[in-house]
This record gives structure tokens, sequence and C-alpha cells, in this order.
């Protein structure tokens, strides 16, 4: 860029203080005057520092123009960063866009336990202080047949207060096939050593014998522990220990069993064509101390790890320090015991529970969820976007059954004068962000995990979508 005009470039600026002052006579929108300033100067400064560096989609722009900029800055500054979706990406459990989702009955005891006073740490009945546990640990308790629970923030947490509890300066003994990663680079041996457990690996990665195990023991150890390897499958020639043979020689030695099931599930979803998994009522059943797993992945509830096992192990966890640091806020205790209350008839846990729904309905049923779909659409936007439906794969998604594909059905679009990358992108720009995936050179919406309530308003924010472009728009949709 030539000198002379880098200069023009730098004189046409608008002035901040001429900028600020028609932005709040405009009374943009309602906006505060430190936003309006903050918007204009880095605005401003941004330009200018792109003049300088000579880039070159610079250049002069009406004040008209400017406004037009400062007013779209100041609406975005203003809107939530977290913000709902549509999630046409067909995994349930998405870990990126929340996992579960709950129920109206659910997010409406959300608004009572945030709108008004409760009694989160009151006994109606003595008119003492209680415990926020007291008010989950007996519903708990009756679904899985444990002796006592606890429920803390998330299940890394669980784990981590249960190995400081149980194990703390001693060792605990694992197969190596179980010492998994989860999301975010946590693994459990990280997770251990800052437990203070002392990590014990036994066995090879395939296989694993109660013999491994039983060698390992010594005078040191406190603790035999299981993970159960749900966001990953080794297959072929394996071997492992059982929950029930676990206990047995715990019981022999003296030791203490745990498990930590990651997604755990109340239901066997087996009867649904589903990979058989165990149910946390099993691992109870089987006589582990103590069992760990998710609120918000196969139970269908709000983030949170619940611990669930025999009286005394339970209690001393109850009483470590770290339970003052991991406990659950009265938002968690009210949305996990709605949805608790569902898993007393499993008929309408499957029906009244998202997560469980959106897992067991029928590719039948979401063929004919698509065409309502395809058919409210072509009306809208038939002449800007090529609609049909396609038969697709969903996912279970949260680190469950990583290899359990769902048949589903999509809506494919094909926008005539759109490039499926700039579709993509500008569906991700709208006020309520539509999320699908482009797979083989289509753009899907999975219709699994878009609700039959959220049809109508979807096909509403495509057709004002498409609406918004004239004929003659170029270089943005090309």
């Amino acid at each position: 860029m030539k000198m002379d005009n880098k200069t023009k470039l730098l004189k046409a600026l608008p002035k901040v203080d001429e900028c600020i002052g028609i932005l709040i006579k405009d009374s943009v929108p309602a906006a505060p005057a430190r936003v309006i300033k903050a918007v204009v100067q880095n605005a401003i400064a941004l330009e200018r520092e792109k003049i300088l560096r000579d880039d070159p989609q610079c250049g002069e722009r009406s004040l008209v123009e400017w406004v037009g900029i400062f007013k779209r800055n100041i609406a975005l500054k203003l809107s939530p960063h977290f913000k709902r979706v549509f999630n046409g990406t067909g995994v349930v459990i998405h870990t990126n866009l929340g996992r579960s989702i709950l129920s109206k009955k659910t997010t409406d005891s959300l608004a009572q336990a945030g709108g008004y006073y409760s009694n989160l740490e009151f006994n109606l009945e003595t008119g003492k202080r209680g415990s926020r546990y007291s008010l989950v640990e007996d519903i708990i308790c009756e679904l899985t047949g444990a002796e006592a629970a606890l429920v803390v923030n998330n299940n890394a947490a669980a784990v981590f207060i249960a190995l400081d509890t149980l194990a703390n300066n001693r060792e605990v003994i694992v197969s190596r096939g179980q010492l998994v990663e989860i999301g975010g680079s946590f693994r459990i041996p990280d997770v251990m050593a800052k437990s203070g457990a002392t990590l014990r690996e036994v066995g090879a990665t395939n296989r694993t014998h109660l013999y491994d195990y039983e060698r390992a023991i010594t005078e040191n150890t406190a603790l035999l522990l299981r993970v159960h390897t749900s966001n990953f499958r080794i297959i072929g020639f394996t071997s492992e220990v059982s929950a029930e043979e676990m206990v047995v020689l715990a019981r022999k030695n003296n030791l203490a069993t745990m498990e930590d099931l990651g997604s755990g599930s109340l239901i066997d979803l087996s009867q649904f064509g589903f990979p058989k998994e165990p149910t946390v009522q099993q691992i109870v059943e089987a006589g582990v101390d103590v069992v760990t797993f998710s609120g918000d992945k196969l139970l269908g509830g709000p983030q949170a790890g619940i611990i669930v096992g025999k009286k005394d192990a339970i209690a001393a966890i109850k009483k470590n320090p770290l339970n003052r640091a991991l406990r659950i806020d009265k938002f968690t205790l009210s949305s996990l015991e709605s949805v608790l209350r569902e898993y007393f008839d499993t008929a309408k846990a499957l029906k009244n529970v998202p997560t469980l729904a959106m897992l067991t309905i029928t590719p039948e049923e979401l063929k004919k969820r698509a065409g309502r779909m395809q058919r409210q659409l072509k009306t809208r936007v038939d002449r800007q976007c090529r609609i049909t439906i396609v038969p697709t794969i969903s996912r279970v998604g949260g680190g469950a059954l990583p290899e359990f594909g769902l048949d589903s059905w999509a809506i494919d679009m094909q926008p005539h004068r759109m490039k499926l990358s700039v579709f993509e992108k500008r569906l991700r720009s709208l006020p309520i962000p539509l999320i699908g995936r482009i797979e083989n050179h289509r753009f899907l919406l999975d219709v699994r995990t878009i609700q039959d309530g959220e049809i109508k308003e979807l096909v509403s924010v495509l057709a004002e979508f498409f609406g918004s472009f004239a004929e003659g728009d170029g270089e943005d949709i090309a």
C-alpha cells in the first residue's frame, strides 16, 4: 500500500466522539455508554492496525457504513456467550453441546429452585439444619439397591474423593487395560496420583486374570479398582476379572473394592438392541463397596458424580473435607431428583427422560419426523435449497458405546447458491445456532436430536435465513 494511500485511509477513519454521539442519540439498542465507547474504540483501533500493516481488505467507508459495523458489534457484545443451539448432529449425549438435555418438568424444577427459597439444608420435620444430600440419597438407594449414596459435582470428582478417602498413601491395584483417558486429557492414573493413592498396574493391556491381582496384593494395598472402559473397546484375545470375582478376592484379603462405571445406566438398554453393558444395580448387587458414575450421560440428568455403595465406605467419603469443595448446588439437586423420580416407572423414564427417549426411538418414527420436517421446509425454502431425507447413523456420545451406531434419518440440505462450508458456518452464526454435519459432500441434520417441538421453530429460522439473501448476493454465498 503506497504511503499517500495509507495516510488517506488513516485520515478517513471516523472520529470516536462523533460516532459515540450518533450511537447514543440512536439509543442503540439501549446499550450502556461504556459498551458503546468500548466497541467504537476497538473497531477503529482494529481498522487502524490493518491499515498500518497494509491489509488489502482495507478501504474507505462512509459514516453510515461505520455506524452499521458498530451496531452489529454492539449487538454481538450484548448477546449471551452461553446460547441454546439446535442439535442436528445426531449425537445424543453431545459433550460439546451440553450432554443430556432435561425435560420440561425438570427445567420447571430448576426455575423453582432458583426463583424461590427452598429447604436445601433445612429439615422441615425438626425445624433444624438438615443435609442437602438427604434430599436425594434415599431415592438413589432405592433405585440402585445401595446402602448409602453421595452426589458430588462430576464423576471425576467422585473418583477423586473416593480414592482420597479409601486409599490415600496406600496402593490401588488396577488392570492395565482399564487405565483410561476421558475427555480433556484427564487420565485415571493422574486422578489417582492427585488423590494420594499409589497406582499398582497388573496384567496386560488385553488380558488380566484374578491371579494378577492376587500376586500384587501387599500389606500396603488398600483397594482393588475396576474401571469400566465405556469410551473404547479392546476386542479379540481378551480377558478381565468380573466384579464378583474381585469382591471375593478383596474380602478374602480384607480389602475394599471400587468400580468406576463412568456412563452408568439404571436401565438395561440391551433390550433395545444396544450392546450389553452392566447397570449400576448389577455392580452394587455384586457387592462392590463403592460405585461411581455420571449424572449427565446414560442417566440423562444434570452434571453430577454419583457415589453409591456400602454404608461405612460412603460415610467415610462424606466426612472427607474435600466433600465441601466438591458438593453440588441446589440446581443440581433439584434437577437430579426430578430425573431420578422418573426411574420409579421404567416405561415413564424411557418416555420422559429426553436422553432415553432419543436413544430408544425407532427408525420408523424418525423417518416420519424427517418427512414432516421435509414437507415444512420445502414449502418455505424450496427455491433456495434442495431438501431430501436420507438414512444415516446416529451416535450415543458422551464416551458411551463408541462403536455402536443407531439407524436414523436426516434432512439432506443442498443450498443452490452457497458452498456447503459457507452454509455450515453461517448456520452456526444464527440467533439460535444450528449445528449439523457435512458428510460425503452433504449437509445433514439428523432428526434424532431435533425435538418434535423444535421443528416449527427450526423451519422458521431457516426460512428467515434463506430469505435474507437477495438474488444478486454474490461473494458471500458463492
